[in-house]
């Protein structure tokens, strides 16, 4: 079992791999890792898989709205 660190360390990584895809940008430049330990705890992951999923579900959220303000933008 991975600690919190660890989890949230491995959401950082991936969201650094993935900037420009399904708003995992907002990881890298909004979220202190207090944040992102909160979601990791409230949805209980326990792997960094299950932490990724998680924070992915949350960015994707946001990644959608985001897109939907650009779509009208113009």
């Amino acid at each position: 079992m991975s600690t919190m660190s660890d989890l949230v360390k491995a959401v950082k990584a991936y969201a650094i791999k993935h900037y420009d895809e399904d708003g995992w940008d907002y990881i890298v430049e909004a979220f202190e890792d207090s944040e992102i330990a909160t979601e990791i705890r409230k949805a209980g992951a326990r792997t960094e898989q299950e932490a990724i999923n998680v924070l992915h579900e949350h960015v994707k959220i946001l990644d959608d709205h985001r897109k939907d303000i650009q779509a009208t933008a113009f």
